[in-house]
């Protein structure tokens, strides 16, 4: 798993989550919260996005079949299993930004494909529902396997991945908010990675 910072495109891995900015991947960070991407170069001044590579479920046996695929947005394994990325967008309280984990979801082929068909048509599709498919190891209660509803945005970005309202706290983190210092602390978990 890796993890982005704005705008949310997300990539290269960093232990399981990595930092980085706009189409960057590592990070130094500067004393003022800041930091400085690896890739880019450029000094980046908001919260990060975090955002896994690949589902759990992929494997880098997978690279070699020709009945797999995995790009930044879409994967395919043994022509049976179909994935997309999508953004769970957490809630800040008092601040105007959310914070954004960027994960996998299963999707029955027909919506794979309809998604993939209309990806850049700007038709509404969905929502589809989907079985969360990124191990967050920031909770400790499994986040594998955790129900959701992928929202369709007809401009060529992400879907939205809204969950099932339960009690699992990143489903109480979407409902309910964080505060910014709760989202830092989240951040900093997987920047000692």
């Amino acid at each position: 798993m890796s993890f982005r910072f704005r705008p949310k495109s997300f990539a290269a891995l960093f232990s399981s989550f990595a930092l980085a900015g706009s189409g960057c991947s590592t990070t130094t960070k500067t004393p003022n919260m800041s930091f400085i991407c690896a890739t880019c170069g450029e000094e980046h001044h908001d919260l990060p996005a975090i955002a896994s590579a690949a589902p759990f479920q992929w494997s880098s046996e997978y690279a070699n079949d020709t009945n797999s695929l995995l790009t930044s947005d879409l994967c395919i394994i043994e022509s049976r299993d179909y994935f997309i990325r999508g953004v769970i967008q957490i809630p800040i309280h008092d601040y105007e930004h959310t914070f954004d984990w960027g994960v996998w979801v299963t999707q029955k082929k027909e919506n794979f494909e309809l998604y993939r068909e209309h990806f850049n048509d700007g038709v509404q599709i969905g929502p589809f529902f989907g079985w969360l498919s990124t191990k967050i190891d920031y909770y400790a209660e499994d986040t594998l396997n955790l129900k959701t509803r992928a929202h369709f945005s007809t401009n060529r970005t992400r879907p939205l991945i809204e969950l099932e309202p339960t009690d699992h706290l990143l489903a109480i983190h979407q409902r309910e908010g964080i505060t910014l210092a709760e989202a830092w602390k989240i951040v900093h978990s997987y920047d000692k990675k």
